[in-house]
């Protein structure tokens, strides 16, 4: 097996890197680790049935081909120590040395190595004869006929633990659940250290991501009573770009048959544990970890989740590529009514049904308030803010808090360093400016009751210049962080430790509120990790899918920093290429409560137990952030696919990430018009019992 192997990116999609605009921005940017890697733009042949095809029969009738499995195989769960031997296991060394090639073949059934009975598949014969699988398996990845990408996938020539990973997806998602488990084990055994690549060249780990689907899809299905135990996949040096110096340990673990109470969700009281470290303030903001490792955050002596969301209700027509935006502040004061009403937080209204008309019946209410609805308690802030009235009213009046940040360099902001130049973490000049910015900020908001924590950057290890020449299409994102990961963790380590200098009293020396970080992923957690003592949360912008984050990702956290992790940016699109709005809307709201739920899982007392909370991304869409102008414009709700990433349709749309719309922008920045994601928070946040 190659373990370097490129998985071939589809002719569609190769104009997109190029688009891959960044502007100093509060937005997801550059990286995003995900299962559906290098998706094309348009369908293959066939019907858009998840489970059948449509066929025209010798009769000139339509008829439709019903997904079946040929061959299930004999055993739901396979005993592979039957077929052959496991050696190594725990070490480098690993290997599965089969046996009895006939045996595993019948056992594991169709679409699964070593078993080929795909080839006598009757459906199978019939679509190939009628030239429904031509072309290459990646027109196939998000394909809605799953049939056809089950069987081109299962007979397809790639790196084989990628073949057998998307040959398992389109079974989970064809609803072969037990097969799907099957196929995705057969990853873990036999190709663990297979690698596939994201659309941005970097390694997936699919060994890794195959244990991820395992552990979803058994804790979903508790009533098939599987389980995967003491399976685990370390890769060493496995964090970066790189795979030439990645070192595995493998343990493959096994499948095994359990009482489906067993695989129930169960809450322990952690409140009866003994604590073992703190940090923060108690009875105001607190860190507290306990006996099991597992962590909590409590304000005012309570325990806290935090249920946050990235707010910026920035005007329709108005960008920072013109020049005539600062995305992050200029909402805050802005009135352009002239009404005495901050215009989003304190006027905007619903448009209830949608006719882009503010009709007697929706009188002005304001974000704040629909935002203490949702059950929101918290908002980000990325860098700094600029109304501490309207900050003191988000809490007083709503009870609301605040993640107060600084970009620390991240798109040269506090570094004062020219854009293109980038900030350089071993430039004296440039940390003395972001020294100067972090002082700034903490001195003017520490005495404010509504802080909730500080947050250090944003994704700022993605960090890296572009290019000023204007045909590259690639604005970068100021800053050299990404190339200097060492002195960027090392300055943010230090910028940690002197917040919790200047937020301290007599009383509390190391500090009254948490410090976090926001990385981007888990990439270069490892190096993150030599350079975190004074780092209290590991904060992760993170897009993985609608399945949430996976077992990987919060084991990485736990394995590397043992601190407590809130997901500083999570969220979906609600725009679907071809599909009406109803349908994209339904798609994001599907998105976020698998997202929210992986979270809610892994709280204290249950999972992993690092969890504190998310920061959904985002309250309402901008206009302005599919890229530069002349191409793109601030005055248009852009539709073309951003790049190529785990969501939908399989495309970022950066200006649809809101769980509000603003409608046709006709009454920007004042209409809004709630996406069935907000109705989900609004549920579950306000019944949440965690």
């Amino acid at each position: 097996m190659k373990k370097d192997c490129h998985c071939e990116e589809p002719e569609a999609t190769k104009q997109s890197p190029g688009r891959l605009l960044r502007c100093a921005r509060n937005d997801i940017t550059a990286l995003i680790i995900f299962f559906n890697c290098l998706l094309p733009s348009s369908y293959a042949l066939g019907s858009h049935n998840n489970r059948g095809t449509e066929l025209m029969n010798a009769h000139g009738e339509s008829m439709e081909l019903d997904f079946k499995l040929y061959d299930p195989g004999t055993e739901d769960v396979v005993d592979y120590s039957k077929y052959g031997t496991f050696e190594g296991v725990g070490t480098d060394k690993y290997q599965y040395k089969l046996t009895d090639r006939k045996g595993l073949a019948a056992a594991v059934g169709e679409g699964i190595y070593p078993n080929n009975s795909i080839y006598k598949d009757p459906s199978y014969r019939v679509l190939v004869s009628k030239g429904k699988l031509a072309g290459s398996q990646w027109d196939y990845v998000n394909l809605e006929n799953q049939q056809l990408t089950f069987y081109k996938w299962a007979t397809s020539h790639d790196t084989p633990g990628v073949q057998q990973f998307y040959t398992a997806l389109a079974l989970e998602k064809l609803g072969e659940t037990v097969q799907a488990i099957k196929c995705y084990y057969a990853v873990v055994v036999h190709y663990p250290k297979d690698v596939g690549w994201t659309f941005w060249h970097t390694p997936l780990y699919m060994g890794r991501l195959a244990m991820d689907r395992i552990e979803y899809l058994t804790h979903k299905h508790p009533e098939l009573g599987i389980r995967l135990v003491d399976a685990k996949i370390k890769v060493e040096n496995g964090y970066n770009a790189g795979v030439t110096d990645d070192h595995f340990i493998i343990n493959p673990g096994k499948l095994v048959k359990v009482n489906p109470s067993e695989l129930k969700p169960k809450r322990l009281d952690v409140s009866k544990l003994p604590i073992i470290k703190k940090a923060g303030k108690e009875g105001f903001v607190e860190l507290v970890q306990f006996e099991n490792h597992h962590w909590q955050l409590r304000v005012d002596g309570k325990p806290y989740i935090v249920q946050a969301i990235a707010y910026a209700p920035n005007p329709v027509g108005k960008s920072p590529n013109d020049g005539n935006l600062n995305p992050n502040g200029d909402w805050m004061n802005a009135d352009l009514d002239k009404n005495g009403k901050t215009d989003g937080p304190l006027d905007a209204w619903v448009d209830k049904n949608k006719n882009n008309q503010q009709d007697s019946d929706e009188r002005s209410v304001g974000d704040f308030q629909l935002m203490k609805e949702m059950g929101v308690n918290t908002i980000r802030l990325y860098h700094h803010a600029a109304n501490k009235e309207l900050l003191r009213t988000l809490y007083k009046e709503y009870g609301i808090r605040v993640i107060m940040g600084d970009f620390l360099g991240m798109y040269a902001a506090g570094s004062g360093a020219n854009w293109y130049e980038g900030t350089d973490y071993t430039n004296p000049k440039h940390l003395e400016n972001m020294k100067k910015s972090v002082t700034d900020m903490v001195m003017e908001y520490k005495e404010e009751p509504y802080v909730l924590m500080w947050m250090l950057g944003n994704e700022s290890n993605y960090g890296e210049v572009g290019n000023p020449d204007p045909k590259s299409n690639y604005a970068g994102l100021g800053s050299n962080a990404k190339k200097q990961p060492e002195a960027h963790y090392q300055f943010v380590n230090e910028m940690a430790g002197f917040i919790k200098s200047l937020d301290s009293t007599p009383a509390c020396p190391a500090g009254r509120r948490p410090v976090g970080f926001s990385n981007g992923e888990v990439v270069t957690i490892d190096i993150l990790a030599r350079h975190s003592d004074h780092i209290d949360v590991f904060g992760a912008n993170v897009y993985r899918g609608p399945s949430g984050f996976g077992r990987s990702f919060w084991e990485d956290v736990r394995d590397f920093l043992d601190k407590p992790v809130i997901l500083t940016e999570y969220g979906c699109p609600a725009y679907f290429s071809g599909k009406d709005m109803e349908f994209g809307e339904q798609k994001q709201a599907e998105y976020h409560q698998g997202n929210w739920e992986d979270i809610a899982a892994n709280t204290a007392g249950s999972g992993y137990g690092n969890a504190i909370g998310g920061v959904i991304f985002e309250y309402v869409d901008e206009w302005w952030k599919s890229g530069l102008p002349p191409k793109f414009s601030a005055k248009e709700h852009e539709t073309i696919g951003d790049f190529v990433a785990a969501f939908p349709d399989g495309w970022m749309h950066e200006e649809w990430l809101g769980l509000t719309s603003q409608g046709d922008g006709s009454h920007s920045p004042y209409m809004r018009q709630m996406r069935k994601a907000y109705d989900y928070y609004k549920k579950v946040w306000n019944e949440r019992d965690l």
